[in-house]
């Protein structure tokens, strides 16, 4: 069983979740898996892998768990706690077929359920795909995570791991972790991982995820959903969890729809794609415009991390504002093996049962990122006036 324990999860899945039955707990989804790397998945995985999931229907919180939640996550009433004790895996939520070495996966069911697949399911597929194929970590990857962790510390970069959906193991994610803590002074903020953020007494960390705005989008309409998605959320959290992702439908769209009230309530933006130095402009003179002091926010750097690019980052930043880093890959799969390139993505919504499903796209602000049927992704273009 690779998946052992009920919170070897993101925070923001569990965050997203609480948001989804408080507003939308009619509403049903489809996710579908996206082999961006074309890997080739060898004979017999697709078995094996609904072997797996089958095993997360016995995952319950634990009562460790539910302390840690209790006491870290303040902004989790005890009504979705208590939720939580009681919810199982469904693994018939799950379709997994492969077709020689093509493995396609799909989620169908209500949100606020099939909500929890997504990190956990990717986890399960990476660390599956290499003990399938005998792939063992480097002995040295502890030394070289303790290196990073220096490096970080030197250049006095604020940083959290964000590395369970694409991690060699998790024994390999839980040592990494352990170390990065060990080795990083104040430097080291917490992790996405809400069991090993438990384990290892650190801050879980995270907010909302593309596919909260890609429900809106699909339902309200590309003009109206950072709009409507932003004011959602402030409606259950209230001013807490207050990063925000730009990129769903392009940051410059994000930037556009960013009102006032929202620029001062938010603590900060996300960059998940993009150039991130345009970026750092493009935020410090939003900020500036909007007669609100950028050093008072936050940016959140997410896209495809090393130490050289924070490096980067961080000179061009200069202090204008509070640059912090949300490291993945480099962190947890960087044994010696290529990490799979792929995701899990959002792509049909329907309000309740009895409607009608509606295609759910993201944009990015790299079109290589672009996810969903393509001429849905051409009507967002074109109703959001981008090229």
């Amino acid at each position: 069983m690779i998946i052992k324990y009920f919170t070897d999860n993101d925070l923001y899945k569990f965050s997203v979740m609480l948001a989804i039955q408080k507003l939308y707990p009619k509403a049903m989804v489809r996710y579908r898996f996206f082999n961006r790397g074309a890997t080739n998945f060898p004979d017999g995985f697709a078995e094996a892998l609904k072997a797996e999931v089958k095993n997360m229907s016995e995952l319950k919180l634990s009562k460790q768990e539910k302390q840690f939640i209790e006491k870290r996550c303040y902004f989790f009433d005890p009504v979705f706690i208590d939720f939580l004790e009681g919810y199982t895996y469904n693994s018939d939520e799950v379709t997994i077929t492969q077709t020689g070495g093509k493995l396609e996966i799909m989620i169908e069911g209500y949100w606020y359920r099939t909500v929890l697949w997504e990190v956990p399911l990717m986890a399960l597929i990476s660390e599956l795909y290499f003990k399938t194929n005998g792939v063992s970590p480097d002995e040295n990857y502890i030394t070289k995570t303790v290196d990073k962790a220096e490096n970080l510390r030197k250049l006095n970069a604020d940083y959290s791991d964000f590395g369970t959906r694409r991690r060699f193991s998790f024994d390999v994610h839980d040592k990494v972790v352990e170390t990065l803590k060990e080795n990083s002074g104040d430097n080291f903020k917490g992790t996405s991982n809400v069991y090993l953020a438990m384990k290892h007494n650190t801050i879980p960390i995270g907010t909302m995820p593309h596919e909260w705005f890609m429900y809106h989008g699909a339902v309200y309409g590309y003009r109206a959903a950072t709009a409507k998605a932003l004011e959602a959320w402030v409606d259950v959290f209230q001013g807490s969890l207050g990063i925000t992702l730009t990129d769903t439908y392009t940051s410059d769209m994000f930037f556009r729809s960013f009102g006032l009230k929202h620029a001062k309530l938010f603590d900060g933006v996300r960059c998940d794609s993009g150039n991130p130095i345009e970026f750092a402009d493009r935020a410090v003179d939003f900020y500036t415009k909007n007669r609100i002091d950028p050093a008072s926010k936050t940016v959140v750097y997410s896209d495809s991390l090393n130490v050289e690019e924070v490096r980067r980052i961080k000179k061009h930043v200069a202090n204008r504002v509070h640059d912090t880093y949300g490291i993945g890959t480099f962190f947890t799969n960087d044994v010696g093996a290529t990490p799979l390139n792929m995701v899990i993505k959002l792509t049909q919504v329907k309000i309740n049962p009895a409607g009608d499903y509606f295609d759910a796209i993201k944009l990015s602000d790299v079109r290589g990122k672009n996810t969903g049927d393509s001429d849905e992704i051409k009507i967002a273009r074109l109703t959001l006036n981008i090229d």
